[in-house]
Formats: structure tokens, C-alpha cells, sequence
């Protein structure tokens, strides 16, 4: 039985809850979960949690939680500027560990939590779980078998309006102790696919901008925004691709957008997060009479999507993504090959993102290594 704690029940906490209680219901290849201690940042919210989320104690001492015998993994859901001290600990103290993205404000800090998991032998993967959807794993398979020709040019953005109002208050993610802002924030999700599909990125060049130069703050008065709700930045891959990225937190419309254009020699492929359970594919192969662009809706066919659903057409959820990430963080500890991407690749992103940083700074191409 694995004994599962949980730091941090916002947003992301309540989907590793969901995932924790729903992997075994369906997939039912795994051994049982056990919820054992939640860790909040006190004691009566982490108890009113751990009653919600099904979790047998809660504590208001993250510390507890780490040091408790009986959890072998930890989830990690707090906000990007604890992860460091956190995940070590945890890592330390032996336990498996499940982070949330990004890994750190800063690389060095990426860098000394990578060489805490590689010191522990224990299993760290980090949460990206878009990269579990069955229409991006058909998408990757299609790749594979060169179904479009060789690529030459990967377009991709990601974009929400979650700050898109200028009457927002200022918060966490306008702080720099938060990071870059949506570089770091949101550039992490479509650079997970990138790296899933095609590999690392070579060199970038970069530019970021804020919409609103400072907010309201709660209580009275304005405060400068630390961060950049938006960045573009031109990339050339290890493989020779050429490519754009494009993010914007504060994109009226859209909600969770992560656009991917993938064009090759005999044919394209698109895929948007906000119809996930579809992608477009236009292949030459066709005759000219009925050439465009045909949509693939996910089916059974497109494992694992069967495990949830046994009709095609019918779609999943987000949170269905973060079960099916459970799932293979659970077969990667089993020693089973996985489809995770552990602290080592997840470097690999933070180095792209500080590349494109210090692109921006330094106005030129940097190259990631």
C-alpha cells in the first residue's frame, strides 16, 4: 500500500487529491492508496481539508507532514517560491515526490533540487500533465511514424485572462519572488510539450511585457507589478526545427489555451487544450479532391482513454490528466517505464526559460546550453 501526504490543498492540491482517490478506481492496475497526512499552512484549515479530501490527519507544519513514517510520497502543491525547501526535505527524508511546475523561481535552486533527488535514489516527477492527453500521445505517435513528413516548423502558445483584468489585485504571481511571471509560470506547460514531441530547445530569443505596470493593492494604494504576463520568443531545436512561443496570462477569451501548430513536408497537424479531446490532421497523402484538415476525436482506441471511457467522442477532463500523471508516476516508483517527466528533463525546461530570460535582458540569442 502506498501512503500518500499532501502539501498544500489550493487549486492543484484538490486535483492531487481527486487523482489520489480516482487512480486505482480507473486504472485498478496499482496497489491501494492510502491518504494519510495533509499539511496546510494551519491547523484548522488542514484539518477542514483532510476531512474534504479524504485524508486521515492534517497538520498545520509541512514539516510534519514530511516527517511522518508512514508517507512514502509526497504531493507538492504550494506556490512556486517554497518548492525548493520543501521538495529537498522531502527528499531527504526519504520519500518519493510528486511537485507541481515550475521546479524553482531561480535555476540554481532547479539545480539543488535535482541534485537532492539523484543524491536520494527516490522518484521526482513534476507535474506536467498535459502532456498525458490522449490526443497528444496519438499526436506524438503520428511523429513517430512520420505521418506528416519531416517537421520544419512547431508553432505554439498558451493562453489564459486570468489577469487580463487591470482591476486586479495584486498578488503572489506579480511578485518576483514568484519567478519571471508567465515565462516561468505558464511557458513551462507548452516547452513540457515541446520536449515530449521533439526534444530540447538549441537556442531562443526572447521578449516579455507587462500590460498593466502596477495594481491595486488590498487594503489601499498601488504596488508595482514585479512579473510579465507576456512573452513571445523565436526557438530552434536540437533536431533543427524551427519554432515560436507565445504566452499571455492576460489574454481576454481565452481560458486555457495551449495551441500547438506542427508542420512537416507532406502534411499538419493542430491541437488546442481548450478542445482537448480533438486535434486536426491534413496529410498530401490524400487525393487533392478531399484534401483538408480531418478532426480526430479521442476514443478508446486512443489509449488510455478507454480507462476512463468506453465510447468515443464522449471526453475527458482535466483532472482526468492529472489521474492518468498519478497512474504513471505510480508505475514509474514501481520501477515500470513511465511517461513522466522526472527533475533531470525538468531542468532541461528550467534552463530554457532562464535562457529565454537573459535573451530578453541581454536583447540577443542565447543559447540554452
Amino acid at each position: 500500500m502506498t501512503g500518500v501526504g499532501l502539501i498544500g490543498t489550493g487549486f492543484m492540491g484538490k486535483c492531487h487529491a481527486i487523482a489520489w482517490n480516482a487512480v486505482r478506481t480507473v486504472f485498478g492496475d496499482v496497489a491501494p492508496v492510502r491518504l494519510v497526512h495533509l499539511g496546510e499552512a494551519n491547523a484548522d484549515l488542514a484539518a477542514r481539508r483532510a476531512n474534504e479530501f479524504g485524508f486521515e490527519k492534517g497538520s498545520g507544519d509541512w514539516r510534519a507532514v514530511i516527517a511522518d513514517p508512514e508517507v512514502d510520497v509526497v504531493s507538492l502543491t504550494t506556490p512556486n517560491q517554497f518548492h525548493p525547501e520543501m521538495a529537498i526535505a522531502a527528499l531527504e527524508a526519504g520519500k518519493h515526490l510528486w511537485c507541481e511546475k515550475p521546479m524553482a523561481p531561480s535555476f540554481g535552486e532547479a539545480e539543488a533540487m535535482l541534485a537532492a533527488a539523484r543524491k536520494s535514489g527516490k522518484v521526482a516527477v513534476l507535474g506536467y500533465n498535459y502532456i498525458q492527453s490522449p490526443a497528444i500521445r496519438q499526436i506524438r505517435t503520428l511523429l513517430s511514424e512520420n505521418a506528416i513528413g519531416d517537421v520544419n516548423h512547431l508553432r505554439i502558445e498558451m493562453d489564459e485572462d486570468f489577469m487580463a483584468d487591470a482591476d486586479t489585485a495584486f498578488g503572489w504571481k506579480h511578485n518576483a519572488t514568484s519567478g519571471y511571471g508567465a515565462l516561468d509560470d505558464f511557458a513551462v506547460h507548452p516547452l513540457s510539450l515541446v520536449q515530449t514531441l521533439f526534444g530540447r530547445v538549441s537556442r531562443v530569443m526572447c521578449d516579455m511585457a507587462k500590460p498593466y505596470a502596477d495594481r491595486r493593492v488590498e487594503g489601499g494604494g498601488r504596488r508595482a507589478v514585479e512579473t510579465y504576463d507576456i512573452a513571445s520568443a523565436l526557438m530552434h531545436l536540437e533536431n533543427g526545427v524551427s519554432g515560436t512561443l507565445l504566452v499571455n496570462r492576460s489574454a481576454w477569451g481565452r481560458k486555457g489555451r495551449i495551441a500547438v501548430q506542427i508542420f512537416g513536408s507532406k502534411g499538419s497537424i493542430l491541437f488546442d487544450q481548450e478542445r482537448f479531446n480533438e486535434f486536426q490532421l491534413y496529410v498530401t497523402s490524400d487525393r487533392p479532391t478531399e484534401q483538408g484538415y480531418r478532426t480526430i476525436l479521442a476514443a478508446p482506441v486512443h489509449s488510455p482513454y478507454d480507462r476512463f471511457v468506453p465510447a468515443p467522442g464522449h471526453g475527458l477532463g482535466f483532472n482526468d490528466l492529472k489521474t492518468i500523471e498519478c497512474h504513471e508516476l505510480l508505475a514509474r516508483i514501481s520501477g515500470k517505464p513511465a511517461n513522466v517527466i522526472e527533475f533531470d528533463e525538468g531542468l532541461e525546461i528550467e534552463r530554457t526559460v532562464h535562457a529565454m530570460a537573459r535573451s530578453f535582458e541581454d536583447g540577443r540569442w542565447v543559447a540554452v546550453r
